[in-house]
């Protein structure tokens, strides 16, 4: 269950001095480790944002803000603690620290002959940098589908393998979410695996209180952070998903999995 309470206490704890303790160096823009008190958090600065040719306007913090209000409407806590504010490097996107299972993988390229069926879906087939038969796989269960329904509603254009923490619980969060809420399609994940099958209740519920939310307080929030022909989109994609009930093809010109899959 939701506790205002609890969630109030963090806040005050969250307001303190961000201070930084390292870099991540893998990304693409400038992304920092730190603390706030005793929490561990993630900040990437807008100063150091590389906008790309389709997501321009250098608003990568905004979406990725954004992609958390969606996962807390949607009550499946896809995404970790998200908010904006300043820091070392003026303001930008922070996000709470998630300690994953170093030995869970919930996506994983695999040779084609050992590519595991029970509790795994299959992407597609292909061949490696030494031409070797391989195969994407990612987990068949609940959490990895509640991923994927968020992905299609926010229109993710990069679900990466890597993006996806396996937490030693169970639970998946995802992560990376600035490259959302493009107006026209820009679905990119290796979450295709259930290409085709109908959503669960759970699934539909989810979508539901999206859409009743955007109507209400989450839509004002977002008016903040995205412009009214997102918002407008975000709210279209969610009726279409709800409507056709079934987890979609890939469609249009673009690829349908980022690059790199990792």
């Amino acid at each position: 269950m939701h506790d205002a309470a609890l969630d109030g206490e963090l806040d005050g704890e969250l307001n303190g001095e961000l201070e930084l303790t390292g870099r991540i160096t893998t990304a693409s823009n400038a992304t920092f480790l730190g603390t706030i008190g005793g929490f561990t958090v993630v900040y990437k600065p807008i100063a150091g944002e590389n906008p790309l040719w389709d997501f321009p306007d250098g608003n990568l913090a905004n979406r990725e803000a954004s992609a958390y209000l969606v996962s807390q409407a949607f009550g499946w806590n896809v995404v970790p603690r998200t908010w904006l504010r300043g820091g070392p490097m003026g303001r930008g996107m922070v996000q709470l620290w998630q300690h994953a299972d170093p030995d869970q993988d919930a996506v994983d390229l695999v040779p084609w002959e050992a590519a595991p069926t029970p509790g795994w879906r299959r992407v597609f087939d292909g061949r490696d940098e030494h031409n070797r038969a391989v195969t994407l796989i990612h987990e068949d269960s609940a959490a990895m589908r509640r991923m994927a329904v968020f992905d299609i509603v926010v229109n993710n254009a990069d679900r990466k393998g890597d993006h996806i923490l396996a937490m030693p619980n169970g639970h998946r969060h995802g992560i990376d979410h600035g490259l959302t809420f493009h107006v026209d399609h820009k679905l990119r994940t290796v979450l295709w695996g259930w290409l085709g099958d109908e959503l669960t209740a759970d699934e539909l519920d989810g979508i539901d209180r999206v859409s009743a939310q955007l109507t209400g307080e989450l839509g004002d929030i977002l008016a903040g952070l995205l412009s009214d022909a997102e918002i407008v989109a975000l709210a279209a994609r969610c009726d279409r998903l709800r409507t056709e009930g079934r987890f979609p093809a890939p469609r249009g010109d673009m690829p349908a999995v980022p690059w790199p899959l990792f």
